[in-house]
Order: structure tokens, then C-alpha cells, then sequence
């Protein structure tokens, strides 16, 4: 007959193996990120994180990220969304396995950054190089300053769409936009955004931190894509040069020739009667 106290000593063994386990799995957290991870997620948070989730992880268009996180692994939990999104919202999968661009090494790197919040011990985000854009000449029926537009493009949509609007974890944008006016297309977008996909609502009358103005001018320089594409050069053909046989003299030539044919074929036929 089995022992009542049995099951509990199973139970106890479940129990310690459990904590065991636990604690197995934490050793680099309990020793703290190196410098080096600290450097890279700080970094790979101001390219891809901040323009969503503030500067401070204090929360824009995504959620804040600067708090004490209610969970036993919050590296986990933390590393999960990273890597696989939350679906129906517009926080994507950034994993490279999920068809992200970050590596898992990258992700590591920018969870412990992002959890350093809670010990106060985050390092001051990187100053990120801009590249300056040529000259943008403005679109006569649209509405905004697309060389202003650039600026706010690369500072709020170029980490999800790319730089040329290429496409990165978020729409392409450098296309013909089927519309007949593809202004007010990519403008309701912006603004209002698209619900139960990573596209927020930028438009402060929505919740988001752009005003009109700012959103007239990305507009205008989205749309700036599409004209450049749709513009072709026309080169005018060069007049040809005239020739010498042209005009007047080039008539008097034909007649001359003619004559001489007229003239040959009829030497020929009095030398064949002969």
C-alpha cells in the first residue's frame, strides 16, 4: 500500500525541480547585461523602437516600455513580443524567423536594454546620422511641403517603410498608388491609420502626435515617389541637317539623272539595231 506521504514527496520534488529550472534559465540576468548589449540595444532601440515607443520608452504611438514589468521572466514575456509581434495590433514580429529584420542576438541585446528601465540603469540613447535628401520640387495639385515631408518621413515612417519607401516590416510605399487622387489615399491612412494591422493612427485628432501640417507635408513627399516615376523625359528629336540633294538643286539633280538614264538607253538601242 502506497504511503500517504508519497505524493507530497513528489510534489516537492515537481516543486524544486521547477525552481531549479527557473533559475537555470537566468544566470545572465542575474549577472546584468554586459556594456556591449547595453551599447547595441540602445542603438538598435533608437532605429527601430523609439519613434513608437518614445525616446524614453515613455510610450508615442506604442505601448510604454519604462515600467516594472508584472511578471516572474519578464525577459521572456518581453523577448516574445519582440520577436513575434502581437497580432491585430500594430506591434509587428521583428524576429528574422518571423520575416523581421532583427537577428536573435539583436533581440537579446534590445530586451535587456529595454528592461534596464526598471533598475534605472538605461544608458542615454545614440544620436542617430541623417542623411540629407536632394531637393524635392513640390507637386502643383498637392496640398504640403514634401522637402519638410522628408525630414518627418525619415524621423516617423522610414524604421517601418524604408528610407526610399522600399518596404521594410511595413507597407511599400514607392509605387503607383491606384487612386485618382493618391493624396487624400495616403493621407486618411496616416491619419487615422488601419485598424487590427501595425499601421497606427498618426493623426493627433486620432490619438497620434502629428498635427495636419505635419501630415501634409509627408504626404506630399510620398506622393513625390510616384511623380518621379511617372515623369519621363521627353528629349526633343534634333532637326535633320539638310542635305545636299535638298530642295531646288537636289530636282534639278533627280532630272539631270533621269536625262542620263534616257539618254544611255538609247544609245544601247540604236547600237543593238546595228
Amino acid at each position: 500500500m502506497q504511503s500517504p506521504s508519497r505524493p507530497r514527496q513528489v510534489g516537492l520534488a515537481l516543486l524544486i525541480t521547477l525552481i531549479l529550472i527557473i533559475f537555470w534559465q537566468v544566470p545572465a540576468l542575474a549577472q546584468g547585461p554586459t556594456d556591449e548589449q547595453l551599447e547595441l540595444g540602445g542603438r538598435l532601440y533608437a532605429e527601430n523602437c523609439a519613434v513608437c515607443h518614445g525616446s524614453s520608452g515613455e510610450g508615442r504611438v506604442g505601448a510604454t516600455l519604462s515600467k516594472d514589468w508584472p511578471s516572474i521572466r519578464p525577459d521572456l514575456r518581453v523577448r516574445t513580443v519582440i520577436e513575434e509581434g502581437v497580432s491585430g495590433s500594430p506591434m509587428p514580429a521583428w524576429s528574422q524567423k518571423k520575416g523581421g529584420p532583427l537577428s536573435d542576438e539583436e533581440i537579446e541585446a534590445l530586451t535587456l536594454y529595454i528592461l534596464s528601465w526598471e533598475t534605472g540603469g538605461v544608458p542615454p540613447l545614440p544620436t542617430l546620422a541623417v542623411t540629407p535628401r536632394p531637393p524635392i520640387t513640390p507637386i502643383p495639385e498637392v496640398e504640403g511641403d514634401p522637402n519638410r515631408g522628408a525630414v518627418l518621413y525619415d524621423e516617423n515612417c522610414a524604421v517601418c517603410h524604408g528610407s526610399n519607401g522600399e518596404g521594410r516590416i511595413g507597407a511599400r510605399l514607392a509605387k503607383e498608388w491606384p487612386a485618382i487622387r493618391p493624396d487624400l489615399r495616403v493621407k486618411t491612412t496616416i491619419e487615422r491609420g488601419v485598424p487590427g494591422s501595425p499601421m497606427s493612427a498618426w493623426g493627433r485628432t486620432y490619438g497620434g502626435p502629428l498635427t495636419g501640417t505635419d501630415i501634409d507635408d509627408i504626404v506630399a513627399f510620398i506622393v513625390s515617389w510616384q511623380a518621379s516615376a511617372d515623369m519621363v523625359e521627353l528629349v526633343p528629336t534634333p532637326t535633320p541637317a539638310p542635305s545636299a540633294l535638298s530642295g531646288p538643286l537636289g530636282v534639278v539633280v533627280m532630272l539631270v539623272a533621269l536625262l542620263a538614264l534616257v539618254v544611255v538607253g538609247v544609245i544601247g538601242a540604236l547600237a543593238r539595231r546595228e
